[in-house]
């Protein structure tokens, strides 16, 4: 029999839980839309799996056995929570790009995900476009519109290929109840989800090079760089405030009266949601650049056509960035390789 409070039971169960952390991290993240939700839901999920491992049967998989814990866990925390937004779920786009961005702390906002925290470690290419694909900012703030049961049914079936029978079993219902959940939520998504020919490969470089652009003309002050990487249709929104823009010649306005400034910014690229990211820093009365947010770019294959900043400098530690970054005298800042 199986002892947790041994050396050897420990052993164990790391040797057969520990493979699907990465994967239960997406999951809770997509049903939560919050990086630290996720993350105290699937240390909640182990340690419920911990206490529980001397009596599990093995009459489903570890992997079913550990997904039924942490969606039920996930259901449990929506209970009490509001649902996720940005700033476009909550009206319509301000036409005037001198409108303040004043914070709104009564809305509870959506996270971006960094790529590190839950990129396959099998390095399967299909299992990493898979993943990726189903992160999608867009997509993850579009899952926030159903109901939770909705959600869960939806990622359990058409993200995670569970069958019918082992949804029905995760959720404590009925197969009839998980098709019908299923059928309601795929309708619902048809109308608030972006259509899937928007989104460019999350593997094509050219996202890369549109980032690198991106980031040496926000520094750099080059007004013309940026314009010329902007989609006509560009979509800008900032959390944590409720104002967002749409449309080139209001978006440019806006980010030449708020954000050009020489000097005034640094940033260090990653990737979140399958996209490329940079995490930003604005330089402060000292001089010293410390973390800002992050900002996720939306790209077709060559232009910038959605820009989401999270002004969070909370964000930055999840991503494995440092608070502050080092003076020019010290060794320069190495992307995380994490």
């Amino acid at each position: 029999m199986q002892t947790r409070t041994t050396v050897a039971g420990m052993s164990q169960f790391e040797t057969e839980t520990e493979p699907f952390r990465r994967e239960l991290l997406a999951h809770c993240y997509r049903m939560l839309g919050s990086v630290a939700e996720a993350e105290d839901t699937v240390q909640e999920t182990y340690l419920r799996a911990w206490r529980a491992f001397d009596h599990f049967e093995g009459r489903s998989s570890v992997r079913t056995w550990l997904y039924r814990i942490a969606t039920n866990a996930c259901l449990t925390a929506l209970e009490h929570r509001r649902r996720r937004a940005l700033p476009s779920h909550l009206g319509g786009p301000s036409a005037d790009p001198s409108a303040a961005a004043r914070a709104d702390d009564s809305v509870s906002w959506l996270e971006p995900m960094p790529d590190a925290l839950v990129k396959p470690l099998s390095g399967d290419p299909a299992e990493v476009v898979v993943a990726r694909q189903s992160l999608r900012l867009a997509l993850v703030a579009s899952l926030q519109h159903l109901p939770a049961r909705q959600r869960a049914v939806l990622l359990l079936r058409d993200v995670l290929a569970f069958p019918a029978a082992e949804v029905a079993e995760i959720l404590t219902t009925t197969v009839p109840a998980v098709k019908s959940y299923l059928q309601r939520a795929r309708a619902k998504l048809d109308d608030v989800a972006p259509a899937e020919e928007d989104f460019q490969e999350p593997a094509d470089p050219r996202q890369r090079v549109l980032l690198d652009r991106y980031v040496r003309a926000i520094e750099t002050v080059d007004v013309q760089a940026l314009r010329e990487l902007l989609h006509e249709d560009l979509v800008l929104e900032a959390t944590p405030g409720r104002t967002w823009h749409a449309g080139v010649s209001v978006c440019l306005p806006f980010l030449q009266r708020q954000v050009l400034d020489a000097g005034r910014w640094r940033m260090l690229a990653t990737a979140a949601n399958g996209q490329p990211a940079a995490i930003s820093y604005l330089r402060d009365d000292t001089g010293s650049y410390r973390a800002f947010g992050v900002i996720v770019l939306t790209t077709t294959a060559t232009a910038i056509s959605r820009i989401n900043a999270f002004g969070d400098a909370d964000l930055v530690a999840a991503f494995g960035f440092p608070q502050v970054l080092p003076t020019e005298e010290e060794d320069d800042v190495a992307e995380p390789t994490c």
